[in-house]
């Protein structure tokens, strides 16, 4: 049953603001599939949402035990996940490329489809931004700041269920799409409109902290 206290929407609004600006895994699904085919991407997006899937359950898993101590750990929490999202935003805004649940490697030689999802599943298995953000951002839209272990499994699946809808959405697009997805001052806009509202969820994380 779907908890009505739990914040489900802004909790899928903020992972969608992170997955929207360009980083890393973006990068490397687009140029992937430019060098070597759909096929090749596809692949690579099996291996990144198995990787993203079992570094968040690994991370709610954490979460639940660690912020179930006691009020104070869920208030840092809560001033630990505006100081990540304060500083993805300025990531963001200087174009750098990174976010809180990417990492991949750069464009690799050509490889067949199985070791293009190993590397995906490996990189963003052991990403430490992935699982700062389940453990700091995740917590706060949740009441109390103390999340059950079932409520995180519930906002992991809805994390991993957007990144991957987007993944998709790149890969079929990338062919079809080149000249708008590589444009560099249009991306820049786009990166610097996601950084401000990354950053006006950074100051609601404070309040709330404070609050």
């Amino acid at each position: 049953m779907i908890d009505p206290a739990v914040n489900w929407a802004g909790f899928a609004l903020a992972v969608l603001l992170i997955e929207l600006t360009p980083g890393p895994n973006m990068g490397w699904l687009v140029t992937l599939t430019f060098a070597e085919g759909r096929r090749a991407g596809m692949g690579a997006i099996i291996g990144i949402a198995l990787g993203l899937a079992a570094n968040a359950t690994l991370s709610v898993l954490a979460a639940s035990i660690i912020l179930a101590q006691g009020p104070a750990l869920a208030q840092g929490a809560s001033l630990l996940a505006a100081a990540m999202m304060a500083w993805l935003a300025w990531e963001a805004w200087r174009g750098s490329g990174s976010d809180a649940g990417e990492s991949s490697p750069a464009a690799a030689p050509r490889a067949g489809t199985r070791r293009h999802a190993l590397a995906g599943f490996a990189i963003n298995l052991i990403n430490p931004k992935s699982a700062l953000f389940f453990i700091t951002v995740m917590p706060q839209f949740i009441p109390g700041g103390q999340p059950r272990f079932a409520q995180g499994l519930t906002l992991a699946a809805i994390s991993v269920s957007i990144a991957t809808a987007i993944h998709l959405a790149l890969v079929i697009g990338a062919a079809r799409a080149r000249g708008v997805l590589m444009a560099k001052a249009r991306t820049q806009a786009v990166r610097r409109v996601l950084a401000l509202a990354m950053l006006g969820v950074a100051a609601w994380f404070v309040v709330k902290a404070l609050g």
